[in-house]
C-alpha cells in the first residue's frame, strides 16, 4: 500500500470514530450552564435545580443555575438561543415559551423550530376548572348554563395575555359557545388571591389549587386533561362532564442550541430518562399532580411543530391578535 493510501486510510478511520469518541470520553469537560426563564422558586425552577443536581453527580461537572426570568420568557429564550453552541447551556423549555410565546409574537430574537435542539419533556401538568363558592354552580353544565344566561359578566382569571390559563379558557368558551371576561394578572398568586376573594369567579388553576379545593375554599368541577387526576380523581375530566374534545395540558422539558453535536443531545436525554425513572422523582412529581414524560428530542420537536399552529388559530378565534 502506497504511503498516500496509508494516510487515506488512518483519516478515514479517524473521522469514523471520532464522534462517538468526543461523546463517550469529551463531554463534559467543564461545567455546564443551566438557563431558567424564570424567577427563583415555584415549579420550573425547583425541578431545574433537581435535575441540575442529577446531572451534576452522574457527570462529574458542576451545574450553575442561571435564572432568566422576564418578556414572557424570551430574556431567558434569547440568552440560551445565542450561546455558544457546544452542549454547555441548556434551558428550560416548555409550552408557554416555545408556543404560545410565538403564537403570540409578531417576531421574537429567536425561532423557537430552528434556533434550538430538544432535548426531552420533563413533565406534563394538567388544570382545575375551579369556582368561587357563592357561584351557584356544581358541575360543568351548571357552569355552562349559567355563563350563557348571564353573558360578559363571569370573569376569570390568569397569569397574562396568551398565558395557559387564558388559553385553557379560551378553547373552553369556543366549545361551550360561553362569554366570559379576561382578568390578566402578573403572578399567579395575585390571581389566586382575588379568586378566593371573590373578586374573580371562575378559573383555571394547576396543582395549586387542589388546598384550596380541599378546603372548600373553593369548588372544583372538572380536570382539563384526557384523564382523571389521582389527586382529586373525584372530578370528572372536561370530556366526561359534557366538554367533547377538550383537552388542556402544558409541558415542561429542556433543550439546547440547534447545531449541537447529536451525540451530546442524545446523552443528556439519556440522563434525564433516568432522573425520570427515579423512584424519588416520580413520588416527588406524584406529589405534585404532575405526569413524568419522558420521550425523545424528536417527540418533543414534534409536540412544538404540531401545537405552534394549533394554538395560534385558538388564538385568532378568540380575537387576539400577534402583538
Amino acid at each position: 500500500m502506497s504511503m498516500l493510501k496509508r494516510v487515506l486510510a488512518v483519516v478515514a478511520a479517524v473521522n469514523g470514530f471520532a464522534a462517538p469518541v468526543y461523546a463517550q470520553t469529551g463531554y463534559p469537560s467543564k461545567p455546564l450552564r443551566y438557563i431558567v426563564p424564570y424567577g427563583p422558586g415555584g415549579l420550573v425552577d425547583t425541578s431545574a435545580r433537581s435535575l441540575g443536581q442529577y446531572f451534576q453527580d452522574k457527570m462529574g461537572q458542576p451545574v450553575v443555575i442561571e435564572n432568566r426570568p422576564g418578556a414572557g420568557q424570551a430574556i431567558g429564550l434569547e440568552l440560551a438561543a445565542k450561546a455558544v453552541p457546544d452542549g454547555y447551556t441548556i434551558v428550560t423549555a416548555n409550552e408557554a415559551g416555545l408556543v404560545f410565546l410565538t403564537a403570540l409574537r409578531k417576531s421574537l430574537p429567536y425561532d423557537p423550530l430552528k434556533d434550538f435542539a430538544p432535548i426531552g419533556t420533563m413533565f406534563s401538568s394538567s388544570f382545575f376548572l375551579i369556582v368561587h363558592p357563592s357561584l351557584p354552580v356544581s358541575t360543568v353544565q351548571e357552569l355552562i348554563a349559567y355563563a350563557k344566561a348571564h353573558p360578559g359578566k363571569l370573569s376569570f382569571g390568569s397569569v397574562g395575555l396568551g398565558s395557559s390559563q387564558h388559553l385553557a379558557m379560551e378553547l373552553f368558551m369556543m366549545k361551550t359557545g360561553t362569554e366570559m371576561v379576561h382578568v390578566p394578572y402578573k403572578a399567579a398568586s395575585a390571581s389566586m388571591a382575588d379568586l378566593l376573594a371573590g373578586r374573580t369567579q371562575v378559573m383555571f388553576e394547576g396543582p395549586g389549587s387542589l388546598p384550596h379545593i380541599r378546603s372548600s375554599k373553593l369548588r372544583g368541577l372538572a380536570t382539563s386533561s384526557l384523564k382523571r387526576s389521582p389527586s382529586m380523581p373525584q372530578l370528572p375530566t372536561l370530556a366526561e362532564a359534557g366538554v367533547p374534545g377538550y383537552e388542556m395540558s402544558t409541558w415542561i422539558g429542556i433543550a439546547t442550541q440547534a447545531s449541537v453535536p447529536s451525540p451530546i443531545i442524545d446523552r443528556l436525554n439519556r440522563e434525564l430518562g433516568e432522573w425520570l425513572r427515579l423512584p424519588a422523582t416520580r413520588d416527588k412529581l406524584a406529589a405534585q399532580s404532575l405526569d413524568p414524560m419522558p420521550g425523545t428530542p424528536e417527540d418533543m420537536a414534534e409536540l412544538i411543530r404540531s401545537q405552534i399552529p394549533m394554538w395560534a388559530k385558538v388564538m385568532r378565534a378568540a380575537g387576539i391578535e400577534p402583538e
